[in-house]
């Protein structure tokens, strides 16, 4: 009858034969193990018996780089209040504090992973791969998008409007709207501009209510012609290129992983009240990776001081401005097309074929010249082909301004006026 033996007494047996006079190295080939494994045998077994040659735990007594309670108790109360955090933004506060030694960021990711706080997941491809860009100062482009998933308590959907800035990622617009259509997109951009300021370009994709790039018609959409009419470039993206956006859809996914998270609300304004103080936090307190760990507000104010207000006041206005300052001279913003020419009240005048696709002033002076300015330089006089002077009113849809305010007047319809 064959019995199968265990491994301590096997172990036992080996260390008996041993002592009982068999060589060592006869005794490890019979049991198929190294000269060094009997030797260990018989040390333990000579410390602490039989006893002795059970398996020990390999797990070592104590552990000098094991991280402090204390600095894991920092580490993990952040992420409970954050569901959203992730180990680099968490990183930040205990160096805020002093904390030493600061933990690492893998070091972060392991203790989140112990307190099963996150899922781990597999490396991503290095961020050397990825190239970065960014604008040198506030206000030289802002980055548009809209996204969905703003859910309501009776199953309705809301739109959030979003724009950043693409230099300090200053979240200059989060309007929420129940549909996404030009009017509602449009006051959100000039509620955006009135709050602060013009831009000089916008990045936006290809969708519908930005653009009629794609669209049945060739005219401009409502979205362009505040663009225009405020002396903003705007830019379009590549068909099928997310990652030219990339900003503003980091943000969205900013959103739904801190603010949103699961979570409906009873109405818009209740939503929109709590995205305000969640965008305040963002804009003033929350440390942005993308930007050395410091808050979008530390790099915001270094826009110029005194921008350019959109058109939105109504003629009255307008004209009481205009008055005041300087009452005979009027000024108009135009786009040069490709051929070097502008259109003033359906009459072509010739401003350069090198400022194609840039945007120029125009100025009427009471002795019927038509300056075409760039960039505050004076590029070309022309004599006045139309008979506007008199009446303001003529200029159809021109946007005026006085210094650094701005007024649209009211589109008139009445035929076209030869000289």
């Amino acid at each position: 009858m064959l019995i199968e033996l265990g491994v301590m007494q096997q172990r036992h047996e080996a260390v008996l034969e041993v002592l009982g006079g068999t060589a060592v190295t006869a005794v490890a080939r019979r049991y198929g193990v190294a000269r060094q494994t009997v030797h260990r045998w018989l040390r333990r077994y000579a410390r602490s018996g039989i006893a002795g040659l059970a398996d020990d735990c390999s797990r070592p007594a104590s552990c000098p780089h094991q991280m402090a309670a204390q600095v894991e108790a920092r580490i993990v109360e952040p992420r409970r209040a954050h569901p959203g955090w992730g180990p680099r933004t968490i990183a930040h506060y205990p160096q805020r504090e002093g904390c030493e030694p600061l933990p690492s960021r893998s070091s972060i990711y392991r203790c989140l992973v112990r307190h099963r706080l996150i899922d781990p997941q597999r490396c991503r491809r290095k961020r050397e791969d990825y190239r970065c860009w960014e604008r040198a100062r506030p206000m030289e482009l802002w980055q548009m998008d809209i996204m969905g998933g703003v859910k309501l308590e009776g199953g309705d959907e809301l739109r959030l409007v979003s724009g950043l800035d693409d230099h300090s990622r200053y979240c200059v617009s989060a309007k929420l709207v129940e549909r996404a259509t030009a009017r509602p997109v449009c006051a959100a951009l000039t509620e955006a501009m009135q709050r602060h300021g013009v831009p000089e370009q916008l990045l936006t994709d290809n969708g519908k209510v930005f653009t009629g790039r794609f669209g049945p018609g060739t005219g401009e959409v409502l979205f362009d012609r505040l663009c225009r009419e405020n002396g903003v470039r705007h830019l379009l993206t590549a068909p099928r290129s997310p990652t030219t956006t990339g900003k503003v859809e980091r943000f969205h996914k900013t959103v739904r992983a801190e603010f949103l998270a699961g979570r409906t609300f009873a109405s818009c304004e209740q939503a929109q009240a709590e995205l305000d103080r969640w965008v305040e936090s963002y804009n003033e307190d929350r440390p942005h990776q993308g930007i050395g760990m410091v808050a979008p507000a530390k790099r915001f104010p270094l826009a110029a001081a005194e921008p350019l207000l959109p058109v939105a006041s109504a003629p009255e206005r307008a004209e009481s401005l205009n008055s005041a300052v300087e009452p005979q001279r009027r000024c108009v913003t135009r786009l040069v097309g490709r051929s070097g020419k502008i259109s003033l009240c359906s009459f072509p005048y010739y401003a350069g074929a090198y400022l194609a696709g840039e945007t120029v002033s125009v100025a009427v002076t009471e002795g019927g010249l038509v300056e075409i300015s760039h960039q505050g330089v004076l590029i070309a006089a022309r004599a006045r082909r139309s008979r506007f002077a008199a009446d303001p009113l003529s200029l159809r849809g021109a946007q005026f301004w006085t210094g650094d305010r701005c007024s649209v007047f009211t589109r008139r319809r009445h035929p076209r006026r030869r000289a």
